[in-house]
């Protein structure tokens, strides 16, 4: 995997998630945009995981939290969806925490409830994405 394949396939995500948006608009609720959202993918034929359980390891021992993402595409790209009126700095934290557990090269924090579903995503990276060739 390359960055160049990374930020393409971030690219695609986009285009489900501007495509979900531009049919049902802003104003719901996320398990509704996270039902489409998984739609979109697999209409285009993305791998995906919904709800996926982050393991904590904390020290030696493997902690039973109830972590999970709302979409993992790919295997390298967290997207953590949203459906608030302005994203808060603990939403940027927690999909670093998320990409960092995981170790996940990429994240897109996508807010729903904006009239610009482009101007209301986050994309993130992290050492693992700077390590992948170009």
């Amino acid at each position: 995997m390359t960055r160049t394949k990374i930020n393409q396939l971030a690219y695609q995500i986009m285009g489900c998630a501007i495509e979900v948006h531009r049919r049902i608009g802003p104003g719901l609720i996320e398990s509704v945009y996270e039902e489409c959202f998984c739609e979109e993918l697999l209409f285009r034929g993305l791998q995906f995981e919904r709800q996926k359980r982050i393991p904590l390891v904390y020290r030696t021992r493997l902690l039973m939290v109830d972590l999970k993402i709302d979409v993992l595409v790919e295997s390298v790209i967290i997207c953590e969806l949203k459906a608030v009126i302005e994203l808060h700095p603990v939403c940027e934290a927690q999909i670093l925490s998320y990409m960092k557990l995981l170790q996940v090269p990429k994240g897109l924090l996508i807010n729903f409830h904006s009239k610009n579903i482009i101007n209301n995503t986050k994309h993130f990276v992290n050492s693992h994405f700077e390590e992948l060739p170009a």
